[in-house]
C-alpha cells in the first residue's frame, strides 16, 4: 500500500468512527463531534479528508438511505448494524455520488473497514450490498 493510500485508509478509518458516533447519538451537532475529535497527532490532510467525508456522508445521507432501502432486502438502514452502514455510506458517497475514488477502491475500502471494526459477517455482508447497488446503478 503507498503512503498516499495509507493516509486515505486513516482518513476513512476516522470518518467511520465519527459517522458511528453520529449515528448512534443521532440529535448530535456534526460541527461538534468533529471537533471534539482529538486530530492532533494526524498526519497533515488525514483529518481534513475525514471531515470531507463526514460531511458528504451527512449531506447526501438521503440519497446514500434511498440507495440502501432499493437495495437491502428484508432489512431497513435503521436496523442496519452501525458499523457496517457508515463503512456502506463512505463507499457510496465516496465512489458512487462524489467520484472521489473509483467504485472498486471505494468497495475495497469498505470492506477493510467492516472487517477491522465490524461484525464477523460484516465484510462480507458489506460487499454483498455495494456489490448489489453498484450493479444496478446507470453507468454514467
Amino acid at each position: 500500500m503507498s503512503a498516499r493510500s495509507q493516509l486515505r485508509h486513516r482518513s476513512r478509518e476516522i470518518a467511520l468512527q465519527l459517522i458511528y458516533q453520529l449515528d448512534i447519538r443521532p440529535n448530535a451537532d456534526i460541527d461538534e463531534a468533529i471537533s471534539l475529535y482529538q486530530s492532533e497527532d494526524e498526519m497533515p490532510g488525514v483529518f481534513s479528508y475525514a471531515c470531507e467525508l463526514v460531511k458528504g456522508v451527512h449531506e447526501n445521507d438521503y440519497e446514500i438511505s434511498e440507495l440502501l432501502r432499493e437495495n437491502i432486502i428484508g432489512w431497513r438502514p435503521e436496523r442496519m448494524v452501525a458499523v457496517d452502514k457508515a463503512a456502506i455510506s463512505i463507499a457510496l458517497y465516496e465512489g458512487v455520488i462524489s467520484k472521489k475514488v473509483p467504485v472498486a477502491v471505494a468497495i475495497s475500502e469498505a470492506v477493510e473497514l467492516a472487517k477491522a471494526f465490524g461484525t464477523e459477517e460484516s465484510g462480507r455482508f458489506v460487499n454483498g450490498v455495494l456489490g448489489r447497488i453498484v450493479r444496478k446503478e446507470p453507468k454514467k
